[in-house]
């Protein structure tokens, strides 16, 4: 009879055990073991994904686009279209002379914009901090020297279409021209950059108003009607009001990097209302145009677009965020063409004064 041993974890037999039993208590071989699971190699996670080729700092298109900056682009070909108007009205269009126009606006433009773009970075103005649009050296999609390079093509087509403008209209194309291409390097870089000592707006209007509009006139009709004049001021002014958007925009990292514009020392309240008084202004200048007999009355319908303005204005005034105010600063492009346009249309259409 079997005992069970509260010691044991089998059975004793008593007496002796038999050879076969031993035999048959073999436990089977139970061949190759199977290894430990807690042996086993872990099973890999999700892969991180491959970011991708590194930056050459080369660029391609879609870089060299975003450092164009084309939301601005309506700043150089408003005046054109402006003042080609104004020579048209007094029969002065020269078809040549009005493309080369355009093509040096928008070549400074853009040349304009490459210097801004590379020495901001240099000078450690843009910080991830910023809420515009990602800048293309900043981001590594442009090296410094390639953003170099593609000023001085910039600029070379904007000499090139001064130099045709010159032989066309005279030496004062040539004055013009020279002090454009100054100012456009003055604007961002050079002992006292205009940016830095809040300068940009008195520059903007100069010569992105009354440079632009009187120069484009001048070399067509070799004249400057008193339609161009005060339509400098009109394209002018509302030049200076997308810098104040951007600059209403950026106020709290211009002050970090000591800037002096207008909202940076006096807060975003200040950009607001200087965005008001540019709005302002232009709107008087269409007026004027009018009142003074530079223009017919009918260029008064121009006036429809005010409230888009007022719209800007109110995106500025009560938003912080760097999407609405970038769409606010694109708007602020597309209304100074769309008056640019409305004022040339109806200019043309009515006939200016002589």
């Amino acid at each position: 009879v079997p005992e069970v041993c509260s010691q044991c974890w089998g059975t004793v037999v008593s007496g002796p055990t038999p050879t076969r039993s031993l035999a048959l208590s073999r436990t089977p071989d139970p061949g190759p073991r199977t290894p430990d699971p807690g042996l086993r190699t872990p099973v890999p996670g999700p892969r991180t994904p491959d970011p991708g080729p590194r930056t050459t700092g080369g660029g391609g298109a879609g870089a060299w686009l975003a450092a164009a900056r084309p939301k601005t682009l309506p700043a150089a070909a408003a005046p054109v279209i402006l003042g080609t108007a104004c020579a048209a009205a007094v029969g002065g269009f020269r078809a040549g002379p009005a493309l080369a126009a355009l093509l040096g606006a928008l070549a400074i433009q853009v040349g304009t914009n490459f210097v801004n773009d590379v020495a901001d970075f240099q000078q450690g103005t843009d910080t991830a901090a910023r809420l515009g649009p990602v800048r293309a050296t900043a981001a590594g999609w442009v090296s410094p020297r390639r953003m170099w390079r593609g000023v001085a093509v910039a600029f070379g087509l904007a000499a090139l279409a001064g130099l045709y403008l010159t032989l066309v209209a005279g030496w004062p194309v040539l004055a013009m021209g020279a002090a454009s291409l100054l100012a456009a390097m003055a604007y961002s870089v050079g002992p006292f950059p205009l940016t830095r000592l809040g300068l940009g707006e008195p520059f903007v209007l100069v010569f992105f108003g009354f440079v632009a509009t009187c120069g484009t006139a001048w070399v067509q009709a070799l004249a400057v009607p008193p339609a161009a004049w005060w339509g400098g001021l009109v394209t002018g002014a509302l030049a200076v009001a997308i810098l104040v958007v951007n600059n209403t925009r950026d106020h709290a990292t211009d002050r970090a990097a000591g800037r002096r514009t207008l909202p940076a020392r006096l807060g975003k309240r200040a950009g607001v209302v200087e965005l008001g008084a540019c709005f302002a202004l232009a709107y008087a200048g269409t007026v004027g145009m009018v009142v003074t007999g530079a223009a017919p009355a009918l260029v008064l319908l121009s006036l429809m677009t005010a409230p888009l303005a007022v719209r800007v204005v109110g995106l500025v005034a009560r938003h912080d965020d760097g999407p609405t105010l970038n769409r606010a600063l694109a708007s602020t492009g597309q209304l100074l063409l769309l008056h640019s346009v409305l004022v040339s249309g109806l200019l043309l259409w009515a006939g200016a004064p002589r």
